[in-house]
């Protein structure tokens, strides 16, 4: 098996994530995408964010019409601050033996810059093949996941180039569909009384409706 791990918060998860997803087992050959979503992010602050378990559920709902498409409880279950480098390694452990190839480890552009940052950055690109993700450059309504001191910082690089950062020398860049969609402008719509339905899965919007989560009211 050709596996990858694709984080985040998943605040919630959209069609955004799951075209990424796609685009990495179609165009790169993976056989499975674990989604992984984070329990507390070292890099960033996680206001107005659902409680782990109900993010956990999205993502579970979301990836089971899909059988190359896998949720990871990891990191929830682990607690405290979610390290990408402990995720990895619990993974190799869980599916050893099933692994035909190092994990992927799939990254958006936006988190380049920072990339070296991360807790134990270089042995984490040693042990994965990381795959470069374009993604959308969007104006976000609020801070509701600002980055925290030299992340920000980092994230502020504009000019930033993959190819002058010896931990992506051997990173595979992915032409993935970049499709204008955030959590964020999903959370303000839901709020606002906007429309959001085909901006998440099927299950997620009915997830959510059915909960009356993100502020959710008919109107």
């Amino acid at each position: 098996m050709k596996a990858a791990v694709l984080g985040g918060s998943f605040n919630p998860l959209h069609i955004g994530h799951l075209a990424l997803a796609d685009a990495v087992c179609t165009e790169l050959h993976y056989d499975s995408i674990f989604f992984v979503p984070t329990n507390s992010p070292p890099h960033k602050e996680m206001q107005w964010a659902l409680p782990p378990e109900q993010r956990l559920r999205m993502v579970q709902l979301a990836c089971e019409p899909d059988p190359r498409f896998h949720a990871e409880s990891c990191e929830i279950e682990r607690g405290g601050v979610s390290y990408t480098y402990d995720t990895v390694l619990h993974l190799e452990q869980k599916y050893a033996g099933q692994l035909d190839a190092p994990l992927g480890l799939v990254l958006g552009a936006d988190l380049l810059p920072g990339f070296h940052l991360w807790h134990r950055a270089r042995e984490l690109a040693a042990r994965c093949t990381l795959i470069l993700a374009r993604r959308p450059v969007m104006q976000e309504r609020h801070s509701a996941n600002r980055a925290l001191g030299a992340y920000a910082a980092a994230a502020e690089n504009q000019d930033f180039d993959p190819a002058s950062e010896p931990l992506f020398r051997d990173a595979v860049m992915l032409e993935n569909p970049v499709l204008p969609v955030s959590s964020t402008d999903i959370r303000a719509r839901i709020s606002s009384g906007r429309s959001f339905r085909y901006l998440v899965p099927e299950p997620v919007f009915s997830y959510i409706i059915e909960g009356r989560i993100y502020g959710y009211s008919q109107h």
